[in-house]
């Protein structure tokens, strides 16, 4: 099986996980699952509106983001054009704003809100730079900082992921410095792996010439 398939699969399947799990907080109760262990954020004003914007938005932006790498999606435009606006409204003005948000009330230290700065960062800089591509008609160019973004905007993911890991197989993400592992594990490795296709040429070749 192919690289890119098995990653496709892989990623598909935790999408599903990450995503079916946003919905037990419809009901917009503060009290609910994960929340329950945030409330003195919660009583700050700030960080429900940003934990429903970024939970939310992720996982609209997730979906989206995982067809436009689809060869269905990159031999029609027109559905290309209509994802990717989605995945980039999400990001810009949900799913990162509220992750910028959250990351001042995560209290793991200076270690861990860098890192999840620096994250959060590049997503939107990788984003508005496909955009600036895409503009341009740099098809190639465009094809690469949408990887590189998705990559980033899958540390949602991955970071759930590697806290459950954790604590399976270890000490839990108190233990110790493992939530500075955990933070860094959650979109490094993502971003390597996406440096790794770019230089295969996994996608460009298949980007649709007509969307700009």
């Amino acid at each position: 099986m192919r690289l890119n398939v098995l990653l496709r699969y892989l990623a598909f399947f935790w999408i599903a996980i990450l995503s079916l799990a946003s919905l037990e907080y419809w009901q917009l109760k503060p009290q609910t699952g994960f929340l329950q262990l945030k409330q003195a954020a919660v009583a700050s004003g700030w960080y429900l509106p940003a934990f429903y914007s970024h939970i939310f938005g992720s996982s609209v932006i997730l979906i989206c983001g995982y067809f436009q790498f689809g060869r269905k999606s990159l031999e029609k435009a027109s559905q290309h054009r209509v994802l990717g606006n989605i995945y980039v409204f999400g990001t810009l003005f949900f799913a990162s704003p509220g992750a910028y948000v959250m990351s001042f009330f995560i209290d793991r230290g200076i270690a861990v809100l860098l890192s999840f700065l620096v994250q959060n960062t590049l997503w939107i800089l990788s984003t508005v730079a496909a955009i600036y591509y895409i503009k341009k008609g740099n098809m190639k160019a465009h094809s690469d900082m949408a990887v590189r973004s998705y990559s980033l905007a899958f540390a949602a993911v991955t970071l759930r992921f590697y806290v459950w890991l954790f604590n399976i197989f270890g000490n839990g993400a108190d233990f110790q410095h493992n939530y500075v592992i955990i933070a860094l594990l959650s979109w490094v490795p993502n971003l390597l792996i996406a440096e790794f296709l770019i230089r295969r040429k996994v996608y460009s070749a298949a980007i649709p010439g007509d969307l700009h």
